[in-house]
């Protein structure tokens, strides 16, 4: 029989600060991850962060839930993104998956959001019937350098004695791209780049609707689900790269008004803007985009902010090489539907949920 363990915040900071979440076969958390999730400003002390499931005293599989509040109506609406999900395929037919789902539900009173899923647990949400695709998503990614080496063996792992004749020609296309962008300047006007946000951004984006504040996206900065490291192959998901940065942006006007604010999260090469507050067109936003982008060598950016892609639509300069549309879904589960108003818009961002940390 499967049995199940559920941690809270003080529970959860026990087990990993004693060591005990490294006894099993397969890592269940970080540390590091555990105590950015410990910090969660949105996540009360009895709120179950980590569920376990185990057979014969054997980890099996585990869930983790990552707290949030929706402001609907003038109401507070508690609920939870599952952030991780986890099971061992040798257990598949004991049906942990389903348990661990149903514990998640009991435990937030089926006030459970899904995003960034696979293809494999999207099949088991879909079967389970309680989940509606809702507020989509639409976005881009821009692509600035040739990466086939990691790409194609990726999605074709035959070729994968190739990699090597990949290597040469992302080497030889990167030099052609690279000598193309020599004659990049600096933007032409006032900008800042912060580690964080500052006192003046956080009164600016407080005109603004969004899910998180200032303190919100600070606490996430501080306190990285992504470290700078050696991966440890125990951990299934997201714990480490080669590099690992959040930039924050400050644009402003020829009158030193503050006219834009953003986040850039900079992965090994891949960018993403997890924050994104304007009063403006964007154009100088796009300019310090392009320049970020020679200068740091991006890969490739993702972005769902439509203003932002409608403007670089619009750039005759913006260094791309192709892109392609994509599409983000949010699966909610029907009890927490039930808790919204017609027609409710949550105003995500590209950083809400657990895609900011990752």
């Amino acid at each position: 029989m499967i049995q199940l363990k559920t941690f809270n915040r003080k529970e959860l900071e026990e087990f990993v600060v004693s060591g005990a979440y490294q006894q099993y076969g397969f890592l269940p958390i970080t540390k590091h991850r555990a105590l950015s999730q410990i910090r969660n400003p949105k996540a009360s002390d009895e709120d179950t962060l980590l569920i376990l499931a185990f057979f014969e005293d054997q980890l099996i599989g585990y869930v983790g839930c990552f707290p949030d509040q929706l402001i609907a109506d003038g109401k507070t609406i508690h609920y939870a993104w599952l952030s991780t999900f986890y099971v061992n395929p040798e257990f598949r037919k004991k049906r942990p998956a389903k348990i661990l789902l149903k514990k998640v539900f009991e435990e937030y009173q089926g006030k459970i959001a899904i995003t960034e899923f696979t293809k494999e647990a999207e099949a088991l949400y879909t079967i389970m019937g309680v989940f509606d695709d809702v507020f989509p998503k639409n976005g881009k990614r821009y692509y600035f350098r040739t990466d086939a080496a990691t790409i194609i063996p990726e999605k074709k792992p035959k070729t994968e004695k190739l990699k090597p004749l990949f290597k040469l020609l992302d080497v030889a296309a990167n030099a052609v791209i690279s000598i193309k962008n020599l004659g990049i300047e600096k933007a032409d006007f006032r900008y800042e780049v912060l580690p964080r946000i500052d006192d003046e951004s956080r009164h600016f984006i407080k005109s603004f609707p969004s899910v998180r504040d200032a303190e919100a996206i600070n606490i996430f900065i501080n306190h990285p689900w992504v470290l700078e490291g050696k991966k440890d192959p125990k951990y299934l998901f997201s714990s480490f790269a080669g590099k690992f940065q959040y930039f924050w942006i400050k644009i402003f006007d020829e009158n030193t008004l503050l006219t834009d604010c953003f986040l850039l999260q900079l992965r090994d090469g891949y960018l993403k803007i997890p924050y994104l507050f304007s009063h403006s067109d964007l154009s100088k936003v796009v300019k310090f985009l392009h320049f970020f982008i020679v200068k740091n060598k991006v890969k490739d950016f993702t972005s769902y902010q439509t203003r932002l892609n409608e403007a670089i639509g619009h750039s005759k300069s913006f260094p791309k090489i192709y892109e392609r549309n994509f599409k983000r879904e949010y699966l909610f589960h029907k009890d927490l539907l039930k808790e919204l108003p017609a027609n409710f818009n949550p105003q995500f961002q590209d950083g809400d949920g657990d895609c900011m940390m990752t």
